[in-house]
């Protein structure tokens, strides 16, 4: 009888060792899936944000680049209209704008301040018809007064001085914007030359225009 209870409980033993065994520690039967094989949900990368997690910025469109250099564009000077005395009117200042225009317009003020603005016009379109002479004269107003012997108000290399605030100045640096835009024809038309009515110089020379106190010759 014990030895029968004995042989029992020992075949309860075995029963029981086979059932809570641990797992082999060896690779199982089974295979492993990766990782990577696994289904992960995906995650949404922002458009401002680079590969490396640097924001970045978006780039403007070319369009709209466009509208915005249009929009900051300095709309360009309206031209003065009607005839030469509403354009002296408009255009009439102090300042010249530039070292050019302000040596044209001191050749119209010292040569024909006094003269009628069809004068003062002739005088200027003959200083500017100088600088497209080919050579023959120099290229630039400034050049064109310094040219030795040919305007008497010239002494040297300076310009003498003139009171801005004076209107005859202002009325020439009015014709000197005239002229340099070509806003207003001249009756002078291509003349290269004047002189005073009072004198003779005796050039053997077309006569192209008498206007005031001035004859104009090419």
């Amino acid at each position: 009888m014990l030895v029968s209870f004995r042989s029992a409980l020992l075949m309860i033993a075995a029963l029981t060792a086979t059932v809570i065994a641990p797992a082999q520690a060896g690779p199982s039967a089974e295979p492993v899936l990766p990782v990577a094989a696994s289904a992960l949900p995906g995650v949404a990368i922002p458009q401002l944000i680079d590969p490396k997690g640097q924001p970045t910025l978006s780039q403007p469109n070319a369009e709209d680049s466009q509208s915005q250099a249009d929009t900051d564009e300095i709309p360009p000077a309206v031209k003065p209209t009607g005839d030469l005395v509403s354009m002296v009117s408009q255009l009439r200042g102090s300042d010249a704008g530039s070292d050019e225009l302000k040596c044209l317009a001191t050749g119209i003020y010292f040569e024909s301040k006094s003269e009628p603005l069809a004068g003062q016009l002739a005088v200027g379109q003959v200083i500017a018809n100088r600088t497209q002479s080919g050579g023959r004269f120099p290229g630039t107003y400034c050049g064109v007064l310094f040219q030795r012997g040919q305007f008497s108000f010239v002494h040297g290399h300076s310009l003498p001085s003139v009171s801005h605030s004076n209107k005859q100045w202002q009325t020439a640096v009015a014709i000197a914007k005239i002229v340099d835009e070509g806003l207003q024809s001249s009756v002078a038309g291509d003349a290269l030359f004047f002189h005073a009515r009072y004198v003779s110089p005796g050039w053997h020379l077309k006569r192209v225009a008498s206007i005031g106190n001035h004859v104009f010759f090419r």
